[in-house]
């Protein structure tokens, strides 16, 4: 692969930052929020005041619609009345409001160290993706919509705010996008970090980014604000949304909310996981494109989520990027790693569709882009598909081609 070498005067760079799937340390008030958090589905055909009257007659408080399912979300006061739910005959299911988190783990004695960075470099995980290999072509991913689906985007990043198009905050509407974790933020410069001279550059440098906030600054949130980011999305014509979250709670609402994404032609990317152990939700959904994570020898981090629902693998591990503010962090995760696949599609999206066209409409399907960027893969591991990497290590350059 193509090697290129920026003088690098200083840099700014948080050591020993890991993105992991282990439960996070919760406070006793939000385990008792999230108990009495339901998703409540209904019957086809009610309207908003007769759905909101069932909700009144169990108990319950709504806190928010999530019309791509058919539900709301709601707070009740006691099991008792979640049971009493499930009784109304136009009550199809009550879901539970998971818990969803990008898990943030910090090796000890690791620090931050604040230094002035003055020049851009290449990342390893762009350079190893071949992606800066097609822009001299012309394509930069500009203007395709990606959604980044997390704790938000830093709305005063140099190296971001260009390609900021605007966002939406699922936790509180009231509130501003911006990134208070840096999670979000770190996804936002791998997709797609300005070609400027400055920091680092993402594989589609002039890509449309929108922040859809639903994590809070501890890096966690509930299910229905991640639906409710999944609605924002298909709503706002998002092309592509990146997905470095999840659960170990397989909830019927979350692959609906999926599933009716990619039926309106999102192409959806999801991180495998960080447990060591089985893909996580929503990677493990057959609708979304699943990542594990890579190392600099292409080898599957021993941390990575694996098993048959993995689709393709990325870079993943010490990932340089831009971080909350106007900072930069390194990184480690499948967190890390879909993003390379979610700016890799979205450089696939810039081009003719092709022979790929399965379905003869003229125009890119997820599936279409799924199978492009898998066929061009660098196949790892097992020949063909395996359960560490897929269908191998993602590569914008050949997927970009004709």
């Amino acid at each position: 692969m193509k090697k290129i070498i920026f003088s690098v005067i200083s840099f700014a760079t948080i050591f020993g930052l890991t993105f992991l799937a282990a439960r996070p340390n919760f406070s006793a008030a939000q385990i008792k929020d999230g108990v009495s958090r339901k998703i409540v589905v209904f019957r086809a055909g009610l309207n908003d005041s007769a759905k909101d009257g069932i909700i009144r007659w169990a108990g319950g408080v709504k806190l928010k619609n999530l019309k791509l399912i058919g539900a709301e979300a709601i707070r009740v006061p006691s099991r008792a009345a979640a049971e009493k739910l499930k009784t109304h005959p136009d009550v199809a299911r009550v879901d539970e409001d998971a818990e969803v988190f990008a898990l943030q783990y910090e090796e000890r004695n690791a620090g931050i160290k604040k230094i002035t960075q003055s020049s851009q470099l290449l990342p390893w995980g762009i350079d190893r993706i071949d992606a800066e290999l097609v822009w001299p072509g012309g394509n930069t991913a500009d203007p395709i919509n990606i959604g980044i689906i997390d704790t938000g985007i830093s709305n005063r990043h140099s190296d971001l705010s260009a390609n900021v198009k605007g966002g939406m905050n699922a936790i509180n509407p009231r509130k501003s996008w911006n990134d208070d974790n840096g999670h979000g933020s770190h996804i936002a410069g791998i997709i797609a970090a300005l070609d400027n001279a400055i920091g680092v550059v993402g594989a589609g440098p002039k890509a449309d980014l929108y922040a859809i906030k639903v994590l809070n600054a501890a890096g966690s949130g509930y299910l229905s604000d991640i639906i409710e980011g999944v609605q924002w999305a298909v709503n706002n014509h998002i092309q592509v949304v990146n997905m470095s979250l999840g659960t170990n709670s397989d909830v019927q609402s979350f692959h609906d909310a999926v599933a009716a994404a990619k039926n309106a032609g999102v192409v959806v990317v999801a991180a495998a996981g960080n447990s060591g152990g089985s893909v996580i939700f929503p990677a493990a959904y057959p609708e979304t494109i699943a990542v594990s994570a890579t190392d600099q020898n292409n080898v599957i981090a021993g941390w990575s989520s694996r098993g048959s629902e993995v689709d393709l693998a990325a870079p993943g591990v010490s990932i340089y990027s831009t971080y909350k503010g106007g900072g930069y962090a390194t990184l480690s995760g499948t967190s890390m790693a879909a993003p390379h696949v979610a700016g890799s599609a979205a450089l696939v999206l810039s081009m003719p569709v092709g022979a790929y066209d399965a379905n003869a409409n003229e125009k890119w399907d997820p599936d279409e882009v799924q199978k492009k960027l898998q066929d061009r893969a660098a196949d790892l591991g097992n020949t063909g598909f395996d359960n560490l990497y897929g269908w191998g290590l993602v590569n914008a350059y050949s997927a970009a081609q004709p």
